[in-house]
């Protein structure tokens, strides 16, 4: 008999998880609600998963129109995939290799909640992912659009969480060289 309870599935891990982030774009993001923090998080989840060896991609919507990645996050992430589609889920192979290694849970972050990232939630919960959302990672021009986005998402079966909960979900145990650099980026004062 175990003398432990076995980790629950509904948890991600280093190894079942992978990070998505939307379409944080040079025109779009000055009219997003709170970007800073928004930005702010979501290069704390890029530099978690940097430390864990969790796979980041990353989508850029018409950038010919939009702009490219905006700095601090152009740096950190790698190559973005440019889409047309809302939905990243029409973006041809981008989940292929998730799926080929094993990687059925995805953690959301990007914008605008109501538009991309929900129909990407959506179709990648369609799909048969895990889909988990970091609400803190998220946002919209309006508070409205990124308000009723969450509810849907989360009554479509999303796992909604924030960036410091999924950090210490992945990181899974203290007293690693990996949870002090977590811990790290935990502390680290808000914009």
């Amino acid at each position: 008999m175990p003398n432990r309870i076995p980790r629950s599935v509904e948890l991600m891990s280093t190894s079942d998880t992978a990070l998505l982030v939307i379409d944080v774009q040079e025109r779009l993001v000055p009219a997003i609600q709170d970007h800073p923090r928004v930005i702010w998080n979501i290069r704390r989840l890029v530099d978690g998963a940097g430390i864990l060896g969790i796979p980041v991609i990353a989508t850029e919507q018409y950038p010919r129109g939009l702009g490219s990645t905006v700095e601090p996050l152009k740096g950190c992430l790698p190559v973005p995939t440019e889409k047309l589609h809302f939905s990243c889920g029409a973006c041809e192979g981008l989940f292929a290799s998730l799926r080929e290694a094993g990687r059925h849970k995805i953690l959301v972050a990007g914008i605008e909640a109501h538009v991309c990232v929900q129909q990407t939630v959506i179709d990648l919960l369609g799909d048969g992912y895990r889909v988990y959302v970091a609400v803190d990672a998220i946002s919209s021009r309006f508070a409205v659009d990124c308000e009723f986005a969450l509810r849907r998402m989360d009554s479509s079966g999303a796992t909604l969480t924030t960036t410091e909960a999924a950090l210490f979900e992945w990181c899974e145990v203290a007293g690693t060289p990996q949870f002090k650099q977590i811990s790290a980026l935990a502390r680290e004062a808000a914009p």
